[in-house]
């Protein structure tokens, strides 16, 4: 298994443009293979646990270059242990929880870096703003001083074509030129997170500049 992440590793991050970050989703998976994943040169890697992760952030403390970035939804009663884990939160997805972590993050002495959860389509199944949503909110976001907010992630909802993925993540890149036109004193648009291991083509095609990938990486999680 170990020798065929090194193999699968290689040959996504060639075929990613330079501008794309690959983050390696470890969730459900051992550290032996995250340790792989490091030696093969990632060093971005997502979780979705707090707890799950703590407990192999523990154990790779040896490898001191990894970042960190939370992809999960984040309840606000772990908004504390999720900036004191990771570097990144990708899924922040209302203005009540962006409000919470920067208020922690002061408290705490850390600058996160965080993406803004946007939701192109209706989709029940999935947290987020809707676009008239965080559009709304952009004033109350800009005041979050503590919280670099460097861009939007998005997840389509399920069962897409492939024709309409790819409007999602367009649609998306677009709101994020818009919003950065908007020139915001403390919101900065220079990162989309698109993309995971079914659809990240797509993602790259529409600008991405990060994809989560998991099952391509590492096969079926059992």
């Amino acid at each position: 298994m170990i020798s065929s992440i090194n193999e699968r590793i290689t040959q996504i991050r060639a075929s990613l443009p330079p501008s794309v970050r690959l983050i390696a989703v470890t969730k459900q998976m051992p550290t032996e293979v995250i340790r792989a994943a490091y030696a093969a040169g990632v060093r971005d890697f997502g979780e979705n646990r707090i707890q799950e992760a703590a407990s192999k952030q523990a154990q790779l403390q040896d490898l001191p270059d990894i970042t960190w970035h939370f992809i999960g939804h984040l309840q606000a009663n772990k908004a504390k242990k999720a900036l004191e884990q990771f570097q990144w939160i990708h899924s922040v997805d209302n203005l009540k929880l962006a409000q919470r972590l920067d208020q922690l993050a002061q408290q705490l002495g850390v600058n996160p870096q965080v993406c803004l959860q946007v939701k192109i389509l209706p989709d029940p199944n999935k947290s987020g703003w809707s676009v008239p949503e965080l559009l709304a909110d952009l004033p109350a976001l800009n005041q979050c001083k503590t919280l670099q907010i460097q861009g939007l992630m998005t997840i389509p909802p399920f069962g897409l074509n492939d024709e309409k993925i790819l409007h999602v993540f367009n649609s998306t890149s677009k709101l994020a030129k818009d919003i950065a036109e908007q020139n915001w004193d403390h919101i900065h648009m220079e990162q989309l997170s698109m993309g995971m291991s079914g659809d990240y083509q797509l993602a790259v095609q529409a600008g991405t500049t990060m994809v989560r990938l998991g099952t391509i990486l590492f096969g079926q999680r059992t």
